[in-house]
C-alpha cells in the first residue's frame, strides 16, 4: 500500500459534504483508506488515527482542503483526485449557487437582510460560530453534535436575553415559516405547531400529522439536552412563547425525553399562560403532571399526533389504536413469522438512526417486558459495556455522538447500520431485527436501496444456519418526501422485511413476535 495526498489552500467545503465524498472514494475496490477534510485539528486528529497524517499536512489551516488516501497502485491517484473534483462540483452544482460564501462574516455580508443561520460543523469550532450569529442578531439553528452543555447554557442565555431562538445544539429538525431546515419531512401546511427536544420524534409526530390529514404551522427544535437542569428548558419556554404569538397555530405540540421535575413544571406553566390547546409527549414520563396542568398527555409519539390532529379539527381526542390494521390481523402475521424461528432464537436487536425512536423503543419494550440493553440506556444497569456489540435484547442508537466523531450521521451516511446488520446476523440467538428508514430532506437520496442488499445478508446468514430472521421496519415518511415513500417501502418489502406504518405500531409488533420465546 501507498500513500498520497493533495493539500488545496483557500478551499472551503462543509463537513457533511467531504464525509460523503470521503465514503465514496473509500468504498472503490483499490482504496484502503481515504480521508477528505478540512485542515481542522480534530480532523489531523483522525488523519493521524489512520496513519495518513505527515509534516506537511500538519501545517494545514482550517481553510485548507486535504485530500489523503492509502491505496494498492498510486498510479490510481491522479483518477481519483479527478472523481474528487467531480463530486465536489456536483455538490456546487446541486446547491444552485454561483458564489457560496467561505465564511460566516461573509455570508452575512453576502445576506445583510437574512435573519437565520445553520451551522454544521465539528463541535470544536460550532459554538464559536454560533456566538458570532447570535450576537449579529440572528436567530440559530446549530446542528453541530459533541458540543459542551457549558456552551450550550452559554449561548441559550444569549439567545434568551435578544429574543432570539438558538436551536441545539444537535438540533437536526426544524421548519419555520414552511422553510425546512436540516433533516425535515415535507408535510401539510396547518395550525399545529411543535416544540421539540428531540428530532426524529418531532419528525414522527411530523409525519403522522401529515397522514392524518393534518397539518404542521411551524416546527421548533431545542436540542436534546434543553430540558436538562443545567439548561432549563431556555428554547423550549421560548417556543412555547412564539407559536403563543403565531396566529397560524391553534394547537402546541411539545414532546422530549422526561425533564426534572422542576424543569416540567417551568415548561408546563409557561405552556398554560399561552392559553392555546396542547397535547405532551413527555416519553415515559409523568402524565399526571401534564394532565395537573390542564394538557392532554400522549402514550406515544404516533398517540400525540393522533390527539393533535383531533383537536385541531375541534374534535374529542381519543387514544390512538393500537395497530392501524385489526388486532387479528397483526396477531395472526406476528404469529406467521414467530413460527419460522428456530428454539433458540429468543433476542430482539434494534438498530436505530433516530435517537428519540430509539428511545421510544427502549420505553415500550421495558414496559412490557423489563429492562433492554442500550447505548442510551433508561436505567444504568442496562448500559451496554460495549456500544458496538449487543447483548440479550439490545436496542442502538447510531447517531448518538459516539458513533458520529468523524462520519456524517447515519441518515445521511448508512454505512455503519450497514456493517452492524451484517454483525448482529452472526448471533444465532437473534429473533427480531427492527430499524427505522427516515425520509426526508437532508436524509440519504435512498435509504432503503441502501439497507436492502445488507437485509438480504443478514437474512441469508440465517437462512444457511437453517434459520429464520424477522426483519421489522419503519419508514418515516410522506409520500412529498423527495426519496418516494412507496418506492422506500417497497425496496424494504422486496428485502424481506415487515413494514408497519408507525414507529410505536412497529416495536408493538416486534414484541408480539418474540412474546412466545422471549427470555429477558
Amino acid at each position: 500500500m501507498v500513500s498520497k495526498w493533495l493539500i488545496k489552500e483557500n478551499s472551503y467545503y462543509d463537513s457533511v459534504t467531504l464525509m460523503i465524498i470521503t465514503k465514496e472514494i473509500e468504498a472503490r475496490d483499490d482504496v484502503e483508506n481515504a480521508v477528505v477534510v478540512m485542515g481542522t485539528d480534530l480532523n489531523k486528529d483522525l488523519l493521524n488515527n489512520v496513519g495518513l497524517l505527515n509534516d506537511e499536512i500538519n501545517k494545514t489551516t482550517a481553510n485548507d482542503l486535504i485530500i489523503a488516501v492509502r491505496m494498492k497502485d498510486e498510479s490510481k491517484f491522479d483518477e481519483i483526485l479527478a472523481k474528487v473534483d467531480e463530486l465536489l462540483n456536483k455538490k456546487k452544482s446541486d446547491a444552485g449557487e454561483d458564489y457560496t460564501p467561505p465564511t460566516l462574516d461573509s455570508a452575512i455580508k453576502y445576506m445583510p437582510d437574512s435573519n437565520m443561520v445553520v451551522i454544521s460543523l465539528p463541535g470544536a469550532y460550532a459554538a464559536a460560530e454560533a456566538k458570532k450569529a447570535l450576537e449579529n442578531d440572528k436567530h440559530v439553528m446549530l446542528f453541530s453534535d459533541n458540543v459542551t452543555i457549558e456552551q450550550e447554557k452559554e449561548l441559550k442565555e444569549l439567545a434568551v436575553s435578544k429574543g432570539l431562538l438558538m436551536m441545539g445544539p444537535d438540533c437536526g429538525t426544524a421548519m419555520i415559516n414552511q422553510v425546512p431546515l436540516c433533516f425535515c419531512n415535507k408535510v401539510n401546511k396547518g395550525n399545529i405547531g411543535i416544540v421539540g427536544a428531540s428530532g426524529t420524534g418531532t419528525q414522527e409526530i411530523m409525519v403522522q400529522v401529515h397522514r392524518m390529514g393534518g397539518g404542521c404551522s411551524q416546527v421548533i427544535g431545542t436540542g436534546g439536552r434543553d430540558l436538562k437542569k443545567e439548561i432549563g428548558g431556555l428554547m423550549m419556554t421560548l417556543g412555547i412563547q412564539a407559536l403563543a404569538n403565531d396566529d397560524n397555530t391553534d394547537v402546541i405540540v411539545l414532546v422530549s425525553k422526561p425533564p426534572a421535575i422542576e424543569i416540567a413544571e417551568k415548561v408546563l406553566k409557561t405552556l398554560k399562560e399561552c392559553g392555546k390547546k396542547a397535547v405532551v409527549d413527555f416519553i415515559g414520563g409523568d402524565d399526571e403532571l401534564i394532565r395537573k396542568y390542564g394538557f392532554i398527555a400522549a402514550s406515544s409519539l404516533e398517540d400525540a399526533a393522533y390527539k393533535a390532529v383531533a383537536l385541531a379539527k375541534g374534535e374529542e381526542p381519543k387514544d390512538a389504536p393500537i395497530f392501524t390494521e385489526s388486532e387479528d390481523k397483526i396477531d395472526k402475521l406476528a404469529a406467521k413469522e414467530r413460527e419460522k424461528l428456530a428454539s433458540n432464537q429468543k433476542y430482539l436487536r434494534g438498530l436505530y438512526s433516530g435517537g428519540t425512536l430509539c428511545d421510544e423503543t427502549l420505553k415500550l419494550f421495558t414496559k412490557e417486558f423489563g429492562g433492554i440493553y442500550s447505548n442510551i440506556p433508561l436505567t444504568p444497569e442496562y448500559k451496554l459495556e460495549d456500544n458496538k456489540k449487543s447483548y440479550k435484547h439490545t436496542a442502538l442508537d447510531l447517531g448518538d455522538d459516539e458513533f458520529t466523531v468523524g462520519r456524517p450521521h447515519p441518515m445521511i451516511d448508512s454505512y455503519m447500520r450497514q456493517q452492524m446488520i451484517v454483525k448482529e446476523a452472526e448471533d444465532s440467538e437473534m429473533a427480531v431485527l427492527i430499524m427505522d428508514v427516515v425520509l426526508g430532506y437532508g436524509s440519504n437520496e435512498d435509504p432503503a436501496g441502501s439497507l436492502a442488499d445488507h437485509i438480504k445478508l443478514a437474512k441469508k446468514k440465517f437462512a444457511d444456519r437453517g434459520q429464520y430472521l424477522c426483519v421489522v421496519a419503519y419508514v418515516c415518511g410522506t409520500k412529498a418526501d423527495p426519496q418516494n415513500y412507496d418506492e422506500q417501502v417497497k425496496k424494504l418489502e422486496d428485502a424481506g422485511a415487515v413494514l408497519m406504518p408507525s414507529n410505536a405500531q412497529a416495536i408493538r409488533f416486534a414484541m408480539k413476535v418474540v412474546r412466545g420465546v422471549i427470555k429477558c
